[in-house]
């Protein structure tokens, strides 16, 4: 068996048959991604505060339930890190965040908890920025997360560690979060599918803002199939999250390619102008959309209405960092990175009139996106505007001869979307003439998850694309 092909490069799906064919035992899944993840982590530190002996007690849990006939959840025996700003009870959380370097959280927090339900094993967590602020992995506590595609360059962020993790067979799904592309971008440069739902799809109960819908949780994997499985076992209401959606999310877990004849798609490969693309990342970009065209859907440029989107992400971002960390950057204001005590100043600086004009804005933009797709059935554009970067920057310099000046200029392909409140999602779509990944931006109507897998499963069963597996994985 060679290294690109084994066990722990098996879907989740795939896992999870071998598991109830008896094929192999949780303790056997759980032992050959331990062995991947000792031989490889050190190479690209996704993984940190690893706990191996709580993992194979919770595996031979399931080994045992599964010998006695007992009911499992539905992703028992999957092992799995989680995204080190969710809690999880009893392993110790950071935030990547020298203010909570031995922090152990008591409970786990509810997505943590839902995975925990349905059988998952946890493993240990993955890494982030710090405290997920910026789409480049790099914290104080434990480094930088490096690209499994070329070491050099960036994973993106904040799920970074999850999407190298995924990218490298060291779990078969991988937790995230999304507020200004958090999931997408990180799956773009790593070459694996990540899904930002609709708000309140994957519930918050513990979210200080929850009328504030831009940052919300889902879920990564490298299928499309895989992602609705996850999504089918993370969503659902909660009484505790003004915003959760109430439908059943069981019927997410089928994603069925769709039939791309007669698709009415509008492709804006650079929002309408709005933003600046590396020529490398609008080629791939451009054939990956022929794709549709090739199997009869109808493509046009268009864009939705994104006027107003820049001004609402960051009046909404800057309150939130304020609400979150003002008060840490008062006491200690050396404890955090300059770009958090940055966006927490540009947040003290907002009057209650923008604050509101900024929310009054997110209505209509909605409401506006909602009427888009009236006309179309899916938006596609990219998830980043470059291929992944020097990993020993702070954030890329410039984008297509255009100077970036903080960390937030260069994440406008994803964040513009965030503030229109639908559902988007990076599938793999290509590779630059150097290798690296670049990700398509598929985006539909709200609470349309299920429409959208669709159509990414479609053009990932057409392409193959995330079937390209890192080159680290062929070295001896």
């Amino acid at each position: 068996m060679t290294e690109t092909d084994p066990l722990v490069m098996r879907s989740a799906r795939e896992q999870l048959r071998g598991l109830q064919a008896r094929e192999f035992s949780a303790r056997e899944l759980l032992d050959a991604h331990l062995r991947r993840l000792e031989r490889l982590n050190p190479t690209v530190n996704a993984v940190v505060s690893m706990d191996p002996d709580a993992a194979f007690r919770a595996a031979d849990e399931v080994d045992a339930a599964r010998a006695a006939g007992s009911a499992l959840g539905p992703l028992a025996g999957l092992p799995m890190s989680i995204k080190d700003t969710h809690a999880t009870a009893d392993l110790r959380t950071t935030y990547g965040s020298t203010l909570f370097e031995h922090n152990v959280p008591t409970a786990d927090d509810e997505i943590v908890a839902r995975l925990r339900a349905a059988g998952v094993v946890i493993l240990g967590k993955t890494n982030v920025p710090e405290f997920a602020a910026g789409s480049h992995t790099f914290n104080p506590v434990f480094g930088t997360t490096r690209n499994p595609y070329d070491l050099t360059r960036s994973a993106g962020g904040s799920s970074g560690g999850a999407a190298v993790a995924l990218a490298l067979g060291f779990q078969p799904l991988a937790d995230g979060s999304d507020m200004g592309g958090s999931l997408r971008n990180p799956a773009s440069f790593c070459n694996v599918v990540g899904l930002r739902p609709t708000p309140g799809r994957v519930p918050d109960p513990a979210a200080g803002l929850p009328y504030f819908p831009l940052s919300v949780m889902g879920p990564m994997a490298r299928t499309v199939a895989d992602v609705g499985l996850m999504l089918s076992v993370i969503a659902g209401p909660h009484p505790a999250d003004p915003l959760a959606l109430g439908e059943d999310p069981s019927s997410l877990a089928d994603v069925v390619p769709a039939d791309l004849r007669g698709l009415r798609v509008a492709w804006a490969p650079t929002l309408g102008g709005r933003i600046p693309v590396e020529s490398e990342v609008s080629h791939v970009l451009d054939e990956a959309v022929a794709v549709f065209g090739a199997h009869g859907a109808h493509v046009e440029d268009a864009c939705p209405d994104v006027d107003g989107a820049d001004v609402v992400f960051r009046t909404l971002r800057a309150a939130e960092f304020d609400h979150a960390w003002g008060d840490v950057v008062d006491r200690q204001p050396d404890a955090v990175k300059a770009d958090i005590a940055w966006n927490v100043e540009q947040g003290r600086k907002l009057t209650g009139r923008e604050v509101t004009r900024a929310l009054a804005e997110m209505t209509r933009l909605r409401r506006a996106a909602d009427r888009f797709f009236d006309d179309y059935d899916v938006l596609m554009s990219p998830a980043a505007q470059l291929p992944p970067f020097d990993a020993n920057l702070l954030w890329p310099n410039e984008v297509a001869g255009t100077t970036m000046t903080n960390y937030l200029d260069w994440m406008a392909s994803c964040y513009l979307i965030t503030a229109l409140g639908v559902p988007a999602m990076s599938v793999p779509a290509g590779f630059t003439p150097d290798g690296l990944p670049v990700g398509l931006q598929v985006v539909t109507r709200a609470r349309s998850e299920a429409r959208l897998m669709g159509i990414a499963a479609a053009f990932e069963e057409r392409t193959g694309h995330g079937r390209r597996t890192p080159p680290l994985l062929e070295i001896p």
